[in-house]
């Protein structure tokens, strides 16, 4: 292995990209530190796909196994009318591209729960805390934490989603490199009153989506109203009852399905989770010894779906880039030279999930229910005509040492 000069490394975030990172540079025995603000994991959470060419890096990680036990595998998405009548009911795979008995389709608290009980013996871990200076030299990064505690690393990652504190820190305000999609939405846990396994429910209006899904037959299910909103609401401070109002807003008067429980629900839900429909494009993800991974890089948005593909495959370059290179400079230009490409073919696989997920007109949502009515119909058929799972393993990943 060549003989290189990063020894030690500050890690912020530990969602996906964070431990994954930590996974492999421990493998390359460098000394790994992962410092995430959250006082602890969080668990359960939403479900989330790993496809294309993020099976290689779970693969190669060894953690395929592990993370296919926990796989969701949905069922079927029904698209319903203002009564509830199924206007359609597809298999999954035929919008997202996916292949079935080889994509993992998992919680995201359980992929979390996964990569940390996977290094957790093998890196530092201080959640409850978050970087507040950071000053380079030529030695090194200074830094200072929330809790006052300080430590000085070689490089330093930012592996700390969408709203970045390092990005911030080091790059500049996150307006810089926001491309808003157009959409927010709230998503909360409501009562599985539906009888849902596996499965998914999605109410569309113009602009709006109200949606339910259920990783399996208990007592909860995951709760989202997406909604059309002309600029970012992160473009200023956001208070939780300022999230609940505009959702609130957003779909009042809205009497169709079961949108007025929906959003009694998302007023007094104690888990919200509010956020925009947006992704990060930025001109260069390194600046000296500091460089972005995940969505703090390169966010693709959900309605792509390949967040966390992309995370994965991105932390399994970065990782062996860092311990086959000399240098972090040389490490950083080559992470980014080839995994760039591949991320921004995903980032524009977000026109297809808004011309599936929320049409703005009705006549946009009448053309999306007969395509959904057609893929039900004909299958696999339609999704030979998709391109996506093309785009979902166009990169192939290098051995490293």
């Amino acid at each position: 292995m060549t003989e290189r000069n990063v020894r030690n490394v500050l890690i912020s975030g530990a969602s996906i990209a964070g431990p994954a990172l930590a996974f492999r540079l421990a493998r390359y025995g460098i000394d790994v530190t992962v410092v995430e603000k959250a006082s602890s994991l969080r668990g359960g959470g939403y479900p989330i796909d790993v496809r294309g060419t993020a099976i290689d890096a779970v693969e190669r990680m060894g953690l395929y196994a592990q993370m296919r036990a926990a796989h969701v595998d949905t069922q079927s998405i029904g698209f319903v009318d203002a009564n509830g009548a199924v206007v359609a009911k597809i298999d999954p795979e035929a919008i997202t591209g996916g292949v079935r008995g080889k994509d993992i389709e998992i919680r995201r608290g359980d992929i979390a729960t996964t990569l940390y009980a996977a290094t957790k013996d093998t890196a530092n871990y201080r959640f409850n805390d978050s970087i507040a200076t950071l000053e380079e030299h030529a030695d090194g990064a200074n830094v200072k934490f929330v809790s006052g505690n300080t430590g000085t690393y070689d490089i330093v990652i930012g592996a700390d989603g969408l709203h970045s504190n390092i990005r911030s820190l080091v790059f500049g305000h996150e307006s810089q490199f926001e491309r808003y999609i157009g959409y927010c939405f709230a998503g909360f846990t409501i009562p599985n009153t539906f009888g849902l396994d596996r499965g998914a429910l999605a109410y569309t209006l113009p602009g709006r989506n109200a949606v339910v899904y259920a990783t399996d037959e208990n007592s909860l299910a995951y709760a989202f109203l997406v909604f059309k909103y002309p600029t970012s609401p992160f473009r200023k401070s956001l208070t939780d009852a300022d999230k609940r109002s505009l959702s609130a807003r957003m779909f009042k008067g809205v009497d169709g399905w079961i949108v007025p429980q929906m959003v009694e629900a998302m007023c007094k839900a104690e888990d919200l989770f509010f956020d925009s429909v947006s992704q990060i494009h930025m001109p260069v993800w390194s600046k000296g010894r500091v460089v972005l991974a995940g969505d703090a890089a390169h966010a693709t948005s959900f309605m792509s779906g390949q967040g966390s593909s992309m995370a994965l495959v991105g932390a399994y370059v970065l990782a062996g880039e860092i311990a086959t290179n000399a240098d972090y400079s040389s490490a950083f230009e080559a992470y980014e030279k080839l995994v760039r490409p591949f991320v921004e073919m995903n980032q524009a696989l977000v026109d297809e999930g808004k011309r599936i997920m929320i049409p703005d007109t009705q006549e946009e949502i009448d053309v999306r229910n007969e395509m959904l009515r057609k893929m039900a119909a004909e299958g696999s058929k339609v999704l030979e005509k998709d391109s996506s799972r093309q785009i979902h393993s166009a990169l192939t990943l290098p051995d490293y040492a």
